[in-house]
């Protein structure tokens, strides 16, 4: 299967150091050669980074892994395809615009003969993941106000990721950049980084890090993998069919469905 990579954060902050350790699993110590993507939102505005090739041997992955784009959310995704062919319209993450925002979605799972209902939002590539985003994203927009409050998306965004859960397996990143609504169906993990800040080595690669020389005493970082990525630090894992919303670094709701 794939894997996934997000991060929210109280203060712009690089996402090098987790991304340099997720880009080795793409055909290096792990099979998720099929692609990847990244996306980073500035404001309202996107950065964004996709190939149909290994991330561990793409020189725009070790352009992104050596370029500090700053960002308070960003998400990431290696692809391993088993829905959809190996090319550029199906690598992960997906957006769309909704209420004047970019949503940007990956996913890591499998919904054999999902079928989706009729709205606005049409997949560009064969994947069942585009898909279920766009199933996702018609559902929104139908079901809820253009003001809603994040309470009332919450919610809708539950029901829904429980649904997509009864059928298959859905683990899921999920962002409008004010917010990461994270789901797991099977495996997701999870950290905070705040002060007092330490080092950290990555288990996919040579390379540790002070984040003490890197941070100030205010700034709280959350990393969501699928899988951790460093071998020193404590790491959260989800329960099967745990849910969190994550708002500037902190989880500002959850639960278990």
């Amino acid at each position: 299967m794939c894997e996934l990579l997000g991060m929210s954060a109280n203060t712009p902050t690089d996402l090098c150091f987790s991304f340099t350790g997720l880009t080795q699993r793409g055909g290096n110590t792990g099979p998720h050669s099929d692609g990847w993507g990244v996306a980073f939102y500035e404001g309202k505005g996107i950065r964004s980074f996709h190939e149909s090739s290994p991330s561990a041997d793409s020189k725009i992955a070790d352009m992104v892994q050596r370029h500090p784009i700053k960002s308070k959310t960003a998400l990431c995704h290696i692809r391993q395809a088993n829905v959809g062919e190996v090319c550029l319209a199906n690598t992960h993450p997906f957006i769309r615009e909704l209420w004047g925002r970019n949503w940007v979605f990956a996913h890591n799972g499998q919904i054999n003969d999902f079928v989706s209902r009729v709205g606005m939002y049409e997949p560009i590539g064969d994947t069942d993941s585009e898909n279920i985003f766009c199933d996702l994203m018609n559902q929104v927009r139908q079901n809820l106000p253009r003001d809603a409050m994040l309470n009332q998306l919450a919610d809708c965004l539950v029901v829904l990721a429980k649904d997509y859960n009864e059928q298959g397996v859905f683990n899921c990143l999920l962002s409008n950049g004010d917010w990461l609504f994270t789901f797991c169906s099977t495996k997701l993990a999870c950290i905070t980084r705040r002060a007092p800040f330490g080092p950290a080595c990555l288990t996919d690669a040579d390379v540790t890090i002070d984040f003490s020389a890197e941070t100030t005493h205010n700034d709280v970082v959350s990393i969501i993998a699928t899988q951790p990525l460093t071998s020193d630090e404590a790491w959260e894992v989800y329960e099967p069919g745990e849910w969190r919303l994550w708002q500037l670094g902190e989880v500002i709701a959850q639960g278990i469905v």
